[in-house]
């Protein structure tokens, strides 16, 4: 099964989401926007279990959401992200294929 890294957990209901996996909050509550090497190392406990079928979910801080794809991306050569759609209330996936690229 997939698994969802949701960024940052807030009251945002993200239920939505566990049709694409298991959701795993990467943190919880209010983050250090300048602590980014903070934001690594607590990322890197989770994400280094994670497979390329795996989804971003964009949530909290950009900053936050720029550390976990990038993160993401140089393991997998791809970034799978899950994007809130308000007209839609939904989620959609936007994915893209890196192993070619230079």
């Amino acid at each position: 099964m997939a698994k969802v890294f949701v960024v940052n957990k807030s009251c945002h209901d993200f239920s939505k989401a566990e049709s694409y996996g298991k959701i795993i909050f990467l943190t919880t509550g209010s983050v250090n926007r300048y602590a980014t090497s903070a934001m690594f190392r607590e990322f890197e406990k989770e994400l280094k279990n994670s497979n390329p079928d795996d989804y971003i979910l964009v949530s909290g801080m950009t900053i936050m959401s720029t550390i976990a794809g990038a993160m993401f991306a140089r393991k997998h050569k791809r970034l799978n992200l899950l994007v809130w759609k308000s007209r839609d209330k939904d989620y959609e996936e936007k994915i893209i294929n890196m192993k070619d690229w230079r």
